[in-house]
């Protein structure tokens, strides 16, 4: 929602898309009546068929797709990686990197054909070191920034920009059980030289400027965006 409101405040068209009709609806209609132009278009990112309805009629509503922002994501399994079901490691494969490539295969080509487009994967700081708790789905966000690298390098000479964003704990409902544990909380705290939990809008605005002419000529890159715990000595994980 964060990062859909920033884009239409920037001059976006927006398309805002989920499994849920209303979510998006209501995202929608927030932008409309804040002066933004944006359309709701429901999506289940697991169901190719979908994915390509999803581009098409996106296509036939604006015309044409110049920023694509890949952020749907899942962790139905809090625990060692040699514990998880082969049904849990399957959906968090197929939702956070199987169909973020196949979105971009939808999507990038029609960039390339007007040699312009930029797309943002939204993945995660547990991708760059192991974690305890959260095994499958940090493999799943790393496997993020190797398909920006891929991409970028594939799609380079169309201009068409291929980025990461790796948050820290950010306040959202995708990652409440986290911030919501006292206990889990605390330790995260500790470790976040900056002394606070992630916002939405702080990822809003790097995906803003990912999109933007600012970051024209960055392509293939991570950039971490987590209140700095990357960067201190404490064990966020």
């Amino acid at each position: 929602k964060a990062i859909a409101e920033a884009m239409a405040h920037a001059g976006a068209k927006v398309v805002i898309s989920s499994r849920k009709a209303d979510a998006c609806d209501d995202v929608a209609r927030a932008i409309c009546d804040a002066g933004g132009e944006a359309v709701a278009i429901p999506c289940n990112v697991s169901d190719l068929s979908e994915v390509n309805g999803l581009v098409d009629r996106t296509l036939a509503h604006w015309g044409r797709v110049d920023i694509l922002v890949c952020n749907a994501a899942v962790n139905p399994h809090f625990g060692s990686s040699q514990e998880i079901s082969e049904s849990a490691f399957d959906k968090i494969m197929d939702t956070n990197v199987k169909n973020v490539l196949w979105l971009c295969r939808a999507v990038i080509p029609q960039m390339a054909e007007r040699m312009d487009g930029a797309v943002i994967i939204v993945s995660s700081i547990a991708g760059l070191k192991g974690t305890r708790r959260l095994g499958a789905y940090a493999l799943s966000k790393a496997a993020d920034m190797q398909l920006a690298r891929n991409l970028a390098v594939e799609w380079g000479h169309r201009n068409v920009r291929v980025n990461c964003i790796a948050p820290g704990l950010v306040r959202t409902d995708f990652a409440r059980a986290l911030w919501e544990d006292e206990a889990n909380r605390a330790r995260a705290l500790a470790a976040y030289p900056l002394g606070r939990l992630g916002e939405p809008e702080d990822i809003a605005g790097t995906a803003v400027f990912l999109a933007s002419r600012a970051g024209s000529w960055m392509t293939g890159q991570t950039l971490v965006v987590d209140g700095g715990t990357s960067a201190a000595a404490g064990d966020y994980s």
